[in-house]
C-alpha cells in the first residue's frame, strides 16, 4: 500500500504541474528530509518525484493532443506554462507537440521485418530508439498493423541496411547480449512506464508473477493494471513482457501468441 506521506506528494505534485517542484519544497510539505522523502517516493513508486511530475505532464499533453486540442490550449493544460517550454522538450516525447497532435505527422520511423526463430519479426525505431517490436507470420499483416499505429508518420522501410538494434533484438533470441542496452522510445503512463522499466529488470531464465510486478513497483492491489500494461507492451522482446506469468504457473495471454511465449521461455530456460 501508498503510505500517507506518499499520497500527499502525489497530489501536492498533480496540484502544481505548471510548477518545477523541488525536493526541498515536498519535505516542507511533509516534515520528512529531502534525502528520505526521495528514498521513500522512489520505493513505493519506482520513480524521483520529479521523473514522476514529468512522466504525468508528457501523458496529460499526449492525451489533449490526440483528443484534437491546440498546442496552446494543450500544453497550458499540462502544466508546461508555455508552449516554447514543451518544444524544448520535444525530444523526451519522440515528436514535436504538433506533429503528435496529427496522429506522428513529421515523425520519422524506419522499420524492417526479418526473420528470426519466432517467426517473422517487425522492428521500427526513431532516432530516439526503438519504437516498435511486434511477432508474426505475415509480413503484410505485420506492416499493415504497425503503420495503424503512426498513421500519420513518416514511415519508412530500412532498406538492405539492417540497424544494429534490430539486429541485437535477433541475437537476444540466441542468448547474445548487446554490446550496449538499447534504446526505447515508447509513449505510455507514467504508470506503464514504471511496470515497463520493472520487467526490464527481471533476469533471462527468470519468470515473476503479474502480482509480483505489482509488489514490486509498491503497487501490490494493481494487479490487473499491471497485466494491461504487460498487454500494451509496444516493443516485445526489449521489454519482456513473456517473462510475466500467473501465480499459479499458467502461462496466462501473451499478445504475439500463447505459443510464441512458452518457446520464449524455454529458450530462455525458465520452462
Amino acid at each position: 500500500m501508498i503510505d500517507r506521506v506518499v499520497k500527499h506528494v502525489l497530489e501536492y505534485l498533480v496540484n502544481h504541474m505548471d510548477t518545477p517542484v523541488t525536493l526541498a519544497t515536498l519535505a516542507r510539505e511533509t516534515g520528512m528530509s529531502p534525502f528520505h522523502l526521495q528514498r521513500s517516493f522512489k520505493k513505493a513508486l519506482g520513480v524521483s518525484p520529479r521523473q514522476y511530475q514529468t512522466a504525468e505532464r508528457r501523458r496529460r499533453l499526449t492525451q489533449r493532443l490526440r483528443k484534437g486540442d491546440t498546442v496552446s490550449s494543450a500544453t497550458y493544460e499540462a502544466g508546461y506554462g508555455s508552449s516554447s517550454r514543451v518544444y524544448e522538450r520535444s525530444k523526451s516525447l519522440g515528436m514535436t507537440p504538433g506533429a503528435l497532435r496529427k496522429g506522428g505527422a513529421g515523425q520519422k520511423i524506419q522499420f524492417s521485418i526479418v526473420a528470426s526463430p519466432l517467426g517473422r519479426l517487425l522492428a521500427a525505431y526513431t532516432e530516439h530508439g526503438v519504437c516498435s517490436v511486434a511477432l508474426g507470420d505475415d509480413d503484410r499483416a505485420l506492416e499493415r498493423t504497425f503503420r495503424a499505429e503512426f498513421p500519420n508518420a513518416e514511415i519508412r522501410p530500412a532498406g538492405t541496411v539492417i540497424h544494429e538494434w534490430i539486429t541485437a533484438i535477433v541475437k537476444s533470441l540466441d542468448g547474445e547480449r548487446p554490446s550496449a542496452a538499447i534504446p526505447v522510445d515508447a509513449h505510455g503512463t507514467a504508470f506503464q512506464h514504471r511496470v515497463w522499466n520493472a520487467l526490464q529488470q527481471i533476469p533471462r531464465g527468470t519468470t515473476l508473477s503479474y502480482s509480483e510486478v505489482a509488489k514490486n513497483i509498491g503497487q501490490p492491489s494493481a494487479v490487473r493494471a499491471v497485466a494491461r500494461a504487460c498487454a500494451t507492451n509496444p516493443v516485445a522482446l526489449v521489454i519482456p513482457c513473456h517473462r510475466v506469468i500467473r501465480e499459479d504457473g499458467d502461462l496466462g495471454g501473451y499478445r504475439w501468441g500463447i505459443e510464441r511465449k512458452e518457446r520464449l521461455l524455454e529458450r530462455e530456460g525458465s520452462r
